[in-house]
């Protein structure tokens, strides 16, 4: 589904997104979020919990083949992606905390991602030709787990190029999905013609369902509402392009067509649902800011 060079080009954007990601961070950042990491912690609980179940159950209920379950699984086992710092940005989020959610979540993903899809994968009875490899999932996290460090590096000798690099990588979070529309859509839109209902259900469910339970999960365990939009973001927000990298890079082209066609079409639907989640989050932040300064105002005139 995707040529050679698309797959290339692929790889170089999620070099440049990773070296982003990794200039957005130094190691103070990790110490001072760590002192008090609870907000962390829930949001890797909605990442390697919430969401891995969501995508087996959403299969299962919708009794999807072997490959667009391994699809779909990839997809709900994926670390959060630097898209979702734009969104947290933009909704008023506490944007500290989603990415640092994204830095510790692809961390971590190097050893979950392909914890996760051995274990769903085999409770859905995927067969063996449909199924990715551990080890070449962890290699691919591994690879790109090198840039991240670089730029973290980089930020540390230079910030002014560090924040330079990290800019450019966030923009190129945005680059890489219209990269897919506008070199898949185009060659594959009698594909999404036929494609039945119940994908697209599960294609968009997967990510609004991260988000609902991701949001509702965070504030059962005492997150603010402030910091539960964030996490709800950071959840159903996932690393669609690293998961099309991954099956590109694991399977023949020959084999790609039904693995890729539930992580390139979420990565095409996140935006749009995403965008709407944002807005609607932006204006909750905005009435409780206002109240919270309506409230000062009380108080100061009493």
């Amino acid at each position: 589904m995707l040529t050679e060079l698309e797959t290339t080009l692929l790889g170089v954007m999620m070099m440049v997104i990773m070296l982003g990601m990794g200039a957005s961070m130094t190691p103070r950042d990790f110490r001072l979020a760590f002192r008090k990491p609870k907000g962390i912690l829930v949001g890797l609980l909605s990442q390697f919990a919430v969401m891995p179940f969501l995508g087996f159950t959403l299969a299962m209920l919708l009794g999807l083949p072997p490959a667009l379950v391994v699809g779909l699984l990839l997809i709900a086992c994926m670390p959060g992606g630097t898209t979702s710092n734009i969104f947290a940005y933009f909704s008023k989020g506490v944007l500290a905390l989603s990415i640092m959610m994204t830095t510790v979540s692809t961390l971590a993903a190097v050893v979950m991602v392909p914890l996760l899809l051995g274990f769903y994968g085999g409770l859905a009875g995927v067969p063996a030709e449909s199924s990715i490899p551990p080890g070449n999932v962890a290699q691919v996290l591994v690879v790109l787990l090198i840039p991240t460090l670089i730029g973290m590096v980089l930020r540390k000798l230079n910030p002014n190029i560090g924040a330079t690099v990290e800019l450019i990588g966030s923009f190129m979070g945005v680059v890489v999905i219209l990269f897919l529309i506008v070199t898949w859509v185009p060659r594959n839109y009698q594909l999404l013609l036929d494609t039945g209902p119940t994908i697209y259900v599960a294609t968009i469910g997967i990510g609004l369902s991260g988000m609902l339970f991701g949001y509702w999960v965070a504030r059962a365990l005492g997150q603010d509402t402030n910091r539960s939009r964030t996490i709800s973001l950071e959840t159903g927000i996932q690393n669609g392009p690293l998961a099309v990298l991954v099956i590109t890079l694991s399977f023949a082209p020959a084999l790609q067509e039904g693995l890729l066609l539930i992580p390139v079409l979420y990565s095409l639907f996140i935006v749009l649902t995403s965008t709407a989640i944002t807005l609607w989050y932006r204006r909750n932040a905005t009435r409780e800011e206002l109240a919270r300064d309506a409230a000062k105002l009380g108080t100061a005139g009493a």
